[in-house]
């Protein structure tokens, strides 16, 4: 895991961003009677250069909070702030303009690319929409990243079905580069990749990043490629963030015990070390983002509640635990956070060390 020095002011400032999504009864007179709630209450900031990794379990609210970031959803409620500007009900040629510095790549390479449409026609779509190069211009700036991302120029008029899923995420990546932006939103760029085309695609990402001073935020749900290429690491559950840390904090002193099951999940090459270590079974399923659990959110399933007195379980269902710090840069959400026994029984699951 690399850290980089924060200075100045966030690219990317989230304030209290809430995104519900209604249910409604009805064919003609809808009615509503309920929400989704995807994301409750989240604070997130993202400084220039930087790479901040989101992970989280499945339906726990990452890509939903991208999308209201790059305002691809309307924010229920928060605030979002980006290179200084409240963007949150921005709308129009104002909106435009701000997206040429938010860009976005994809998690599935075969659903967001145009099976109609050229290679050349898609890399080049954001160039024309907004006008930063001359027409004649288009062709040989499209060649210029497709080289630039590791494809053939040669290959302009090729369609996406001529295409691997390495390569087309390439594609993805070529598209979101085109405009230069400050920022980019990676939401799962190499879930759906096989492991040695997941580690080309990061290399890449990395190197652009170092090239273009470029800024991440990177969504994931697996922690050893989270660790590869951020700076810090937030943990997501059920729409709220129940932890976050700077460098490898997160990885060898876990606070939160989502996070410590988690981590506990990730598997290791070596077999002598594999004997060694501490697997953390959840029990139950994830309860329904449309009636979020009393208190903190994760006590239906959280295996350090049930050591706990009733006195202290009762704190867990009622109170709802506040993001506090646990160290320089290190904040957690947990009335009761996880004690040394359990975090020296995860030290050797340290995602990356083993290979």
């Amino acid at each position: 895991m690399r850290e980089k020095h924060r200075s100045g002011e966030p690219l990317l400032r989230l304030q209290g961003i809430v995104k519900h999504f209604p249910i409604t009864q009805g064919i003609v007179f809808q009615k509503k009677v309920g929400a989704v709630h995807a994301v409750d209450g989240v604070d997130l900031e993202i400084y220039p250069g930087e790479t901040v990794g989101l992970v989280g379990e499945t339906g726990c609210g990452k890509s939903t909070l991208a999308r209201v970031a790059m305002r691809l959803h309307d924010a229920t409620d928060g605030t979002i702030l980006f290179d200084g500007r409240d963007i949150t009900r921005m709308k129009g040629e104002n909106l435009r303009a701000v997206r040429r510095d938010m860009q976005m790549i994809f998690l599935d390479p075969y659903a967001s690319l145009n099976p109609r449409k050229t290679v050349g026609t898609i890399v080049g779509a954001p160039l024309r929409l907004h006008k930063t190069v001359p027409k004649n211009q288009v062709k040989a700036e499209v060649q210029n990243l497709m080289e630039l991302v590791g494809l053939n120029p040669e290959h302009y008029n090729r369609y996406p079905h001529e295409f691997s899923g390495g390569q087309r995420q390439r594609i993805g990546v070529a598209r979101a580069l085109s405009l230069r932006p400050k920022l980019i939103v990676c939401d799962e760029p190499v879930s759906a990749l096989d492991v040695s085309i997941q580690a080309q695609i990061l290399n890449l990402l990395n190197d652009l990043q170092d090239e273009f001073n470029l800024t991440y935020l990177f969504i994931a749900h697996d922690l050893s490629v989270v660790k590869h290429i951020s700076d810090r690491v937030a943990v997501m559950y059920l729409g709220k963030i129940v932890e976050a840390a700077d460098g490898t904090a997160l990885y060898t002193q876990p606070k939160h015990p989502y996070t410590g099951a988690l981590l506990s999940a990730v598997p290791i090459a070596d077999p002598n070390l594999a004997k060694t270590k501490k697997r953390i079974i959840l029990e139950g399923d994830v309860p329904s983002p449309i009636s979020p659990p009393s208190g903190c959110r994760f006590h239906p399933r959280c295996y350090q509640m049930r050591s706990l007195d009733p006195e202290k379980q009762e704190r867990c269902q009622t109170d709802e635990p506040e993001l506090v710090p646990h160290g320089p840069g290190h904040i957690a959400a947990c009335h009761w956070p996880l004690d040394a026994s359990i975090i020296d029984a995860l030290a050797e699951t340290d995602p990356g060390s083993s290979g």
